[in-house]
């Protein structure tokens, strides 16, 4: 008996014989294309057995399950097959699975009759320098190299005569976000009809399930980034079923639905897209077990600018259609550059030609319709000078960024295309490499792309992961236009930069990378790690970022003892999971692994080589994972499993770099100090709450007054009011509801949203409601109450203490504090609602108006005490004195205002204060009638006030 198995790195070819399935042999001979009469011909097929099986070149499968669990963005799949060989001698059966390159075999196992044979990854020896030697003459395999993002797993053996051979395959990956969507693919090309052909995936999202779709089946060789075009209805059979967390996804065509899709068998990619509920937070932080993993992607972020340098090749080889298709994409590229952009194109081939000498220039339509034209005029001539265009590349953007009062924090980048090796200038990568690096000096992104297969994809892949990019290769065929236009759309819309993920040395451990210079609209940063302190009960997590002309801070605490939400034992569909009980573990050692991997790759040290070499090996088989340095061995029959390429002399390493597109980042400089908190802001008493109730404080007066407004619910009252001298308008709406058994309002009215708007320095607005914040100064960010979080510009700072307050400060000379009323179980004349504080006034002009901002620089007097202050024991019950006397005077602005002694609840309910009241909705307290304070809608800056 002699079976083997192996790993390689590449798309099969799709041409072969014809498939010797019974049924697709009967319909390939006699239909050929009329699909119309299969279900009649699939009845006659018994009748030919014999002399079909007679033709019989290999095993026939008989069973082709695929099974995936999806828990929370990690991917568990088994893949099990049956082949049966019904002749009467010997046949070779081979297995064979295209999977993603960015997944890891956890496990295979094959049984032939009664014998079982069980995989076990063992790690690889290093190679001596003279065992090498003597060992490169291995002749390559045929099917080398990662293709797009696909290895192909391959396992063939051969089957004794009336016998059967069934195959499980395990492997696991972490779905990367990608335009807004997570993909999860699962190849289905059995390369012959199957009798019994299922497909079931399982997805757990705890955030919730959202936009699920399953597009028609892909059956392309080369895989693109793009959407699918014409993407309509599922495959045939597909049923698709989920409640708000929970999805189920079934795929189980039977023979006469695969022949009208495919005779050969080659049935194409299925596959699933979906997203998950996301706000902009912290994230979604998911802990079990001692582990966490950190997903963060928010939402509702306006896109920050960009200066972005085009390098393409221009060289002979571009000729015919790899030029005409990167021309078809920079064309619509160009389109879909923004106004606040600035960009420059470089050709290059032996020369380089720049099309706009030392300088970036704005996005225009007159710039991008000569942009065009020069692309259009790009003729393939001469090498390539892969080298020399990288440097002029990099010393345009870095001049530019030098000489320019560019935005600190726009996004620079350059985007780098070819189709081929270096052949003139520098032609060593190593060289090449390091000439980059110096060039780039950190300072923006280096993102590659490869066209065809004569490119040298390790050189690009390499630039791409030591300067913060990604790379990616797409073959020379009708979609290539398409494919390069996906992929600048996964990168061209930049929304936050620096950030930088941080949570308390002392509680976590061994944790992934937490610092990435840019994140692009759809996509993900993902952080995992260990726990130190079990015993704690929550774990504090910050979240530093830059967003155009804001600088973002988010914090919340996360509750540590989740079981009920993250264990899934007992969750329907997942009852026969083993491994998938441990995913968040699993999810941190898989980045883990792959982070190791990403270093090795750059590293150029041979003492660090083996040190990450180790620990990623070590890692792997601890988990049972099949690496570039582990390899998958058959207990009792000796066999092995390699990935693609092992030549004996360094293990396995291509395709890494497009394994970790959405990873790049790096671990935060040891020291970087943290962010600090500024002390939280005193709240005064001057302030709008409750019903509402009005308090104003007049400290050199040593007391305050206090009204109360009984609006009609809708009415939006001016509560602040200095557009013309400070810029500051605080407009407050009010909601209603029912008034409280026996008492003697109609209705009550709270406060449903504050909006604070700004002129100066420039118009920005706040929409405030106790769910959530809008700020707008010409981009919208959009952020939840429910968040801790910190929001700074020029000259506007918002903090959010999560579910309780909002602090507002405007050029550090004016404060307010909004605090947040939620009720567990309001009763029915109870309404969620804000309060407005006052705590810092010093910006406001002494013109400021509104129903408070009229007494923010004016004083008041008593006018007439009945009781004597000097007399100690008449202190001692002042409140008592002054409440029975109702002939107490207030002098306001030459007016008299009667007013009696109260106390007042402010501060959320916590404290009291003493105030003289004025009755009548502060008839004469305040100038005119409250009538006049009313705005005509949120944004109205406007006064109905003369002097009065």
């Amino acid at each position: 008996m002699i079976f083997w198995l192996w790993l390689c790195g590449a798309l099969p070819a799709s041409t072969g014989q014809p498939d010797s399935e019974l049924l697709a042999r009967y319909l390939e001979e006699k239909l050929m294309a009329d699909y119309s009469f299969a279900e009649q011909v699939a009845r006659r097929v018994p009748r030919q057995t014999r002399f079909l099986q007679r033709l019989e070149t290999r095993p026939r499968m008989s069973e082709f399950n695929v099974k995936s669990t999806i828990i929370s963005r990690y991917a568990f799949t088994t893949v099990s097959c049956t082949m049966v060989n019904s002749g009467s001698e010997a046949r070779e059966a081979v297995f064979e699975m295209q999977i993603p390159a960015a997944a890891f075999i956890s496990n295979f196992t094959m049984s032939i009759g009664n014998k079982t044979y069980y995989g076990e990854v063992t790690g690889k020896e290093k190679k001596h320098g003279n065992e090498d030697k003597a060992k490169t003459k291995k002749p390559p395999s045929p099917t080398d190299g990662v293709e797009n993002g696909y290895e192909t797993f391959k396992a063939s053996i051969s089957i004794p005569r009336k016998m059967q051979a069934n195959f499980l395959l395990h492997y696991e990956e972490l779905l990367q976000r990608r335009l807004g969507k997570y993909e999860y693919t699962i190849s289905i090309r059995p390369q012959q009809l199957v009798g019994r052909l299922r497909v079931e995936v399982n997805i757990l999202e705890n955030s919730g399930i959202v936009s699920l779709e399953v597009p028609p089946l892909r059956n392309s060789k080369h895989k693109g980034n793009g959407k699918v075009e014409g993407d309509t209805s599922p495959p045939p059979s597909t049923v698709i079923g989920h409640t708000k967390t929970l999805a189920k996804v079934t795929f189980s065509p039977n023979v006469v639905q695969q022949t009208r899709i495919a005779r050969n068998g080659i049935l194409g990619d299925f596959i699933i897209r979906y997203d998950v509920n996301r706000e902009l937070s912290v994230g979604d932080v998911q802990i079990l077990n001692g582990y966490f993993v950190h997903y963060f992607a928010p939402k509702d972020l306006p896109p920050l600018p960009k200066n972005v340098v085009f390098v393409l090749d221009s060289s002979a080889s571009m000729v015919g259609t790899k030029l005409r298709q990167t021309k078809e994409a920079l064309f619509t590229i160009l389109q879909d550059l923004r106004p606040e952009d600035h960009f420059n194109i470089i050709g290059f081939s032996n020369r380089i030609k720049v099309w706009q000498q030392d300088q970036l220039v704005p996005v225009t339509p007159n710039n991008i319709r000569d942009a065009k034209k020069y692309i259009h005029n790009m003729s393939p001539t001469g090498g390539t000078n892969i080298n020399g265009a990288l440097q002029t590349g990099a010393k345009l953007l870095n001049d530019y960024i030098a000489q320019n009062d560019i935005d600190a924090r726009s996004v620079s980048l350059i985007i780098f295309l070819t189709d081929g090796r270096p052949t003139v200038g520098e032609t060593q990568s190593s060289k090449i490499l390091s000439n980059t690096k110096e060039a780039i000096r950190d300072k923006f992104c280096l993102f590659t792309i490869g066209i065809g297969n004569d490119v040298d994809y390790k050189l690009l892949e390499r630039m791409a992961l030591e300067n913060c990019g990604m790379t990616r290769r797409f073959q020379e065929d009708e979609d290539a236009a398409g494919q390069l236009k996906g992929f600048y759309d996964e990168i061209g819309t930049p929304l936050l930069s620096d950030i930088r993920i941080d949570y308390p040395e002392d509680t976590v451990e061994q944790v992934t990378q937490n610092f990435f210079p840019n994140y692009f609209n759809g996509s993900e940063i993902i952080i995992a790690g260990k726990l130190i302190n079990r015993s704690s009960d929550s774990l504090h997590v910050e979240v530093t970022a830059s967003n155009s002309k804001k600088y973002i801070l988010l914090k919340t605490d996360v509750g540590i003892d989740l079981p009920s939400r993250n264990d899934i034992r007992g969750v329907p569909g997942l009852e026969d999971g083993k491994g998938d009980q441990n995913y968040i573990e699993r999810a941190w050692s898989y980045l883990t692994i792959k982070e190791l991997l990403n270093s090795w790759l750059k590293s150029d040290d041979s003492q660090e080589k083996d040190y990450l070499m180790d620990k990623a090996k070590s890692m792997a088989l601890t988990y049972n994972f099949v690496t570039p340095f582990t390899f998958l061995k058959m207990k009792e029959a000796g066999l092995y499993s390699e990935p693609p390429q092992e030549q004996y002399i360094s293990p396995s390493t291509e395709g890494i770099g497009e394994k970790l597109q959405s990873l790049q980042g790096h671990k935060a400089p040891p020291g970087m100090p943290r962010q600090q908190d500024k002390q939280r802001i005193k709240i005064s008493k001057t302030s709008a709450d409750g019903d509402p109730h009005f308090v104003i404080d007049f400290p050199s007066s040593k007391f305050s007054v206090c009204f109360n407004i009984d609006g009609e619910p809708g009415d939006i009252l001016r509560l602040v009011s200095d557009h013309k001298e400070s810029g500051i308008t605080v407009n407050g709406q009010l909601i209603g509801a029912p008034a409280p058994p026996n008492g003697h309002k109609k209705h009550r009215t709270y406060f449903s949203t504050i909006t604070i708007l700004s002129n100066k320095p420039e118009r920005s607005y706040l929409e405030i409601t106790p769910t959530r914040i809008i700020l707008d100064d010409g981009e919208r960010l959009v952020l939840s109450c429910g968040r801790s979080a910190i929001v700074k510009s020029n000259s506007l700072e918002v903090s959010i203490s999560a579910n309780s307050n909002i602090t507002v400060t405007i050029r550090d000379t004016i404060s307010f504090i909004i605090l947040i009323h939620h009720y567990k179980n309001p009763a029915p004349y109870q309404k969620d609602h804000l309060g407005f504080y006052i705590s810092n006034s010093k910006g406001l002009s002494p013109d400021s108006h509104g129903l408070l901002g009229q007494f923010l620089k004016d004083e008041v007097k008593l006018l007439q005490e009945s009781l004597n202050m000097s007399n100690p024991q008449a202190g001692q019950n002042k409140t008592e004195a002054l409440k029975s006397n109702p002939t107490n005077t207030l002098k306001v602005k030459g007016r008299l205002v009667p007013v009696v002694w109260k106390q007042r609840r402010i501060y959320n309910g916590q404290q009291e204060v003493d105030c003289w009241f004025a009755k009548n909705n502060a008839d004469k307290l305040i100038d005119g009638s409250y009538r006049d304070y009313l705005a005509s809608h949120p944004f109205d800056t406007g006064t109905n006030f003369g002097t009065i």
